[in-house]
């Protein structure tokens, strides 16, 4: 019999925690079989680890890791992939954009063989500007620099084997480039749609591709009004639009190698130093009546 981990990155999710609980419950129970939930929480500030820990304390199915601090998205993933101990390994966000009924889709396409299973938000009902649009500018880009034929990169719903995602290391926003890392592996990847469930939050993609994304709007202006009047001299009589297009191209540039360069140091000082991106605070389990403090990695098997 299979043996499968569902692990959730939480930070300040106090709001879903239960429900997030209360649907995973319902379709694993439904899907049989052994599981495990690893909730991490991320350094939450709110009453997150309170409602995790008591959701620990009357469910033996559930590790709670507890993290010293908020180091990323991508820390609380690799805490909760080093701790998981089946042999499909599926990640979801906390805050309820996932659906727990897409889970069996996921698993099925793992059993038919393939290493990773990448949700797509196929049919997605965010904001078409900030929401839509940046995210299919940068998709497109990782696909065509990755070779991986995906549309969606950034969603962390996402299925793995176990020894294919213990394999690639997480840091940064390392996540969002997990397919492409492990198919420098040879790992065989698939993609399927999942359902998105609208949620009101910013978007770093939008933010950081801010000065490039101006530029273009500014450009774009001017060539559309090149075209349409041929005789009209934009040089001389928008020479400040073209100024700002010309700034806001090289800040983006700027920005672009500034983080390659950020990436690459991040990079050589975990492979080097062979440190975790992350900190436990404590583990919680029922199977042990009080929480513990900072662990070496031994935990047991849960199932």
């Amino acid at each position: 019999m299979r043996s499968y981990s569902i692990v959730v990155p939480l930070h300040n999710e106090e709001e879903n925690v239960s429900a997030l609980y209360a649907r995973l419950k319902q379709v694993l129970e439904q899907i049989g079989g052994l599981f495990e939930l690893l909730l991490v929480d991320d350094g939450s500030t709110d009453r997150t680890y309170q409602l995790l820990k008591e959701i620990a304390a009357v469910d033996s199915r559930v590790l709670v890791v507890k993290l010293r601090r908020n180091f990323g998205q991508a820390a609380a993933l690799a805490a909760g992939f080093d701790h998981a101990s089946g042999e499909f390994i599926l990640a979801m966000d906390g805050d309820l954009q996932h659906d727990p009924n897409d889970i069996p889709k996921f698993l099925k396409k793992l059993e038919e063989g393939y290493d990773i299973v990448s949700g797509w938000r196929k049919d997605r009902i965010d904001n078409l500007i900030l929401r839509r649009i940046p995210p299919r500018c940068v998709n497109w880009l990782m696909a065509w620099l990755s070779g991986v034929d995906i549309h969606d990169f950034g969603t962390t719903f996402k299925a793995y084997r176990r020894q294919v995602i213990q394999s690639v290391p997480l840091y940064g926003e390392m996540h969002w480039f997990i397919p492409a890392l492990a198919s420098w592996y040879g790992a065989s990847i698939c993609e399927i749609p999942a359902r998105n469930i609208n949620r009101k939050r910013a978007i770093a993609t939008a933010k950081s591709g801010a000065p490039s994304g101006c530029s273009s709007i500014f450009s774009a202006i001017l060539f559309a009004m090149k075209v349409l009047n041929s005789q009209l001299d934009t040089t001389s009589l928008h020479a400040p639009m073209f100024v700002i297009a010309a700034v806001l191209i090289l800040s983006g540039v700027q920005l672009l190698s500034i983080g390659l360069l950020g990436e690459l140091h991040v990079r050589h000082y975990h492979s080097v130093e062979s440190n975790a991106p992350y900190t436990i605070d404590r583990l919680v389990r029922l199977a042990s009546s009080e929480e513990q403090g900072t662990l070496s990695g031994e935990h047991g098997t849960r199932f």
